[in-house]
């Protein structure tokens, strides 16, 4: 098993929920959630504020704070990652900064506590 999660626009929500059903997985998470990327600040301000530099932090401004995003964690079975993650790509991608990650980790084990079924049957 495989734990599928990704951070994406808050607007996209809908459009993922609506794709995800459509592609078989009617099973996931979604957190509210704040982040940013790379794309966002300029690495050497946020150097400068770090060492100290006033002018820095000023200079950084608007581009140091935190957006609003979408964490949606999926847990499949691992012949369907690729399908996970292609949907969430075609579904979340404008081209533009702030499209969202997606991360794959592995999942060691999972139990349904209704029933106690453990494994693959814990998600299905």
């Amino acid at each position: 098993m495989k734990e599928v999660i990704a951070v994406v626009r808050m607007n996209m929500m809908n459009q993922n929920k609506a794709a995800l059903l459509e592609a078989g997985i009617d099973s996931f998470f979604a957190h509210e959630a704040q982040g940013r990327g790379l794309g966002f600040i300029n690495r050497k301000l946020v150097d400068g504020v770090e060492e100290g530099y006033e002018e820095a932090a000023a200079l950084l401004g608007e581009k140091g704070k935190l957006y609003p995003k979408r964490m949606i964690t999926i847990v499949v079975e691992d012949t369907a990652v690729t399908h996970v993650v292609e949907t969430l790509i075609a579904t979340n991608k404008t081209g533009k900064p702030g499209d969202g990650k997606i991360f794959i980790m592995p999942v060691s084990d999972g139990v349904r506590i209704r029933t106690g079924e453990a494994g693959e049957k814990s998600i299905a």
